[in-house]
């Protein structure tokens, strides 16, 4: 009786109901965008780390990433290295030779972290000749050339051609100088990194710091991300002299908003279904006072107030899950439609979300984990914004209202 009454009373005033129910629609797309737009943004921010900045591994003397000192160098058999390659988990290595050194011009000088490296190394664990903006990721052998970030040529004003002299301490404590000319200029998803991030030939630094072959980091990159754990441990006991740091360690900052995402994620869908809750409460309420006449008869027929309780909050039951599926299936064919197609945020500001660290073409990624999360806690919600009708309903005197 009391679900065919609730079923009659939805359908009474057809425009309040399919307010509700769009508004329990609105609240649960709104949360599925939300969680997977975040989904999609950390999922982009970890790929840009592993594929461009840090590769999944990272092997260095132990102290090296505290100073950049170029006498804590990977003091290790080149051949133990090499086997590396032949591991079924491993798909590629880059070695690299790096030092702390300044970028002279006659528009200023900056601080940078020189990176010696083998360009067709580079290109296979951090995509570095996809990034080249102006000029090529190569140079002449007679040619002591530099690849520089967008930014930090913009902030000496130089172009691609022009001579920078860079100033450096070897192994042996002395200061040195050598020019080098600008080959190419490249600009990757992290601003900050392209500020400070200046790339040579690994041979021509190793020789300038008085090194012969030796190397700074190994950088590697794995088939699977999900090899990551268990890779850590074997290089950890391959390499017990070394630092063996997997890229949480590395970009740390990353790792973090990628364990708080959720939780941030969370926080503003609740903010969006505490609005909600007020609409729905206020629906709810007409509903209840233009029923007052009615809702007097029944109780003064005997329907006790459990019943009556029962019979609103069923109401609101199939309010809410009538909004259920059509939220779902319009979320779903939104969310995968830009999941192919991508969404362009360099509206907001691209220099903003590269100084984070991010892509502006994000791609959704559907929160399957989390849907039946989101839907209890959309339910949640519009059943406490039923709590204030029901009290007021319950309330009522059955005489007071009969005579209105």
């Amino acid at each position: 009786m009391i679900i065919r009454l609730a079923w009659r009373n939805i359908w009474r005033n057809k425009m309040r109901s399919m307010v509700i129910i769009a508004s329990v629609t609105a609240g649960l797309f709104a949360g599925m965008s939300i969680m997977s737009l975040y989904k999609g943004m950390m999922k982009s921010r970890i790929r840009t780390v592993i594929d461009t900045e840090t590769g999944h591994i990272q092997l260095h003397a132990k102290g090296f990433m505290g100073d950049q000192d170029p006498k804590r160098y990977v003091q290790e058999d080149g051949n133990k290295i090499i086997k590396l390659l032949k591991d079924k988990s491993i798909r590629a290595i880059a070695q690299r030779t790096i030092t702390a050194g300044m970028v002279s011009t006659p528009n200023g000088s900056s601080g940078v972290s020189i990176i010696g490296i083998s360009p067709e190394e580079e290109m296979r664990v951090s995509g570095l000749g996809k990034k080249m903006r102006q000029g090529k990721m190569t140079w002449p052998s007679t040619t002591r050339g530099m690849l520089m970030g967008k930014k930090l040529a913009k902030k000496l004003k130089l172009t691609v051609g022009e001579k920078v002299v860079i100033t450096m301490t070897d192994t042996a404590d002395n200061l040195i100088s050598a020019a080098f000319r600008i080959q190419g200029i490249y600009q990757s998803a992290n601003a900050p990194l392209d500020e400070v991030n200046v790339y040579v030939s690994r041979k021509e630094l190793q020789e300038m710091l008085g090194l012969e072959n030796q190397v700074h980091e190994i950088a590697i990159v794995l088939h699977d991300d999900r090899l990551l754990d268990s890779t850590t441990q074997w290089l950890a006991m391959e390499f017990p002299t070394l630092a063996v740091e997997p890229w949480k360690a590395l970009s740390p900052e990353t790792s973090l908003m990628a364990e708080t995402v959720d939780t941030l994620s969370y926080i503003i869908l609740v903010i969006i279904l505490v609005a909600l809750s007020f609409g729905i409460m206020n629906t709810m309420m007409m509903s209840i006072l233009e029923r007052r006449h009615e809702i007097g008869m029944m109780m003064a027929l005997g329907m006790g107030r459990l019943p009556l309780l029962v019979l609103i909050m069923t109401e609101t039951f199939f309010l809410t899950i009538a909004g259920i599926p059509i939220a779902l299936v319009t979320g779903r064919t939104a969310i995968q439609y830009y999941a192919k197609k991508g969404m362009d945020l360099s509206g907001m500001g691209r220099e903003m979300m590269e100084s984070f660290g991010f892509e502006t073409m994000i791609y959704p990624d559907f929160p399957s984990d989390k849907i039946a999360f989101i839907i209890a806690l959309v339910f949640a919600t519009a059943l406490v914004s039923s709590v204030v009708p029901i009290l007021k309903s319950l309330s009522m005197n059955p005489v007071s209202a009969l005579q209105k």
